[in-house]
């Protein structure tokens, strides 16, 4: 006993050695859904502060950070989230992003505490080393190495050469449109909404710009009543359009395989529509 004590001991001395000498600077892989969303969060508290940070649910999160070909952009969007949960650890951080955009599609959902609390003040996820996971860290990079910037930006640019998809997604749009025609998402909208304005009015004082912005759904889904309630509710709590990122793609030329969130082409679509209107209002430049 004493002696696997002695081993045990050195071992934690050793990773918390290695952990003050290099730091955690290889991503730890997912092993869990809720691993994707510490991964993500994890690389926003560590990294550099980015020049534009999104925030919203899994609509958002479709979003690729690689789409984009404006620099620096992280996309905190949580798959199954709610939006204020990333705003909540944006505006928690001593340092902030110059710009950003808050997805208003599902307010429906309450934000995470645990995620919040656990992220926010510039706290770390992982304070020790993870030998095991940190070797198979290393491997992946390695191994599955980030694609080249220009050879992305090629097979971008060839995938919108391409004509929409013709995937015939109606069983999946009459399940998403019952569903989101179920129940009444009217309080948890309004108090998210009131959250959302105290951080936005937090940000602003703090030098950041801050956009509200809806991710285009399918004409049946922007019927349902999820959507049109919320939309109501978010248009009368911020109704300076100067605070709204209009994003105005051209709707034929978008697909939801799901019912509810953009294919990869439309995807790419949504994000150029995007960038042409931050710079329209110069929010990519410094």
């Amino acid at each position: 006993m004493v002696k696997c004590a002695c081993v045990a001991a050195a071992l934690l001395l050793a990773c918390g050695l290695a952990t003050a000498r290099f730091g955690s600077a290889l991503q730890q892989p997912a092993v869990t859904t809720r691993d994707g969303s510490l991964v993500t969060l994890n690389r926003y508290v560590r990294e550099p502060t980015p020049d534009i940070v999104l925030v919203g649910s899994s609509v958002t999160w479709r979003l690729k950070e690689e789409y984009f070909s404006l620099p620096g952009v992280r996309n905190l969007a949580l798959a199954g989230g709610s939006p204020v949960t990333g705003l909540e650890i944006v505006a928690g951080q001593a340092r902030l992003p110059r710009v950003v955009l808050i997805e208003t599609n599902i307010l429906s959902r309450e934000a995470d505490r645990a995620l919040t609390e656990k992220f926010s003040g510039g706290a770390r996820g992982d304070a020790l080393l993870r030998p095991v996971r940190t070797a198979v860290a290393a491997y992946e990079t390695w191994n599955h190495a980030a694609p080249d910037a220009d050879q992305a930006r090629a097979e971008h640019d060839r995938l919108l050469s391409q004509p929409p998809d013709t995937f015939d997604n109606k069983i999946y749009l009459d399940r998403a449109r019952e569903q989101m025609n179920d129940g009444d998402p009217t309080a948890p909208a309004r108090a998210n909404v009131v959250r959302i304005r105290r951080v936005i009015d937090d940000l602003q004082r703090r030098g950041s710009q801050v956009f509200l912005m809806h991710v285009p759904f399918a004409p049946e889904i922007e019927d349902t009543r999820l959507v049109r309630t919320t939309r109501a509710i978010v248009d009368e709590a911020f109704p300076d359009r100067a605070l709204w990122l209009p994003v105005e793609p051209p709707m034929g030329e978008l697909r939801w395989a799901d019912g509810v969130h953009l294919d990869e082409r439309s995807a790419l679509i949504v994000v150029r529509a995007m960038e042409s209107m931050l710079a329209a209002r110069d929010g990519t430049r410094r």
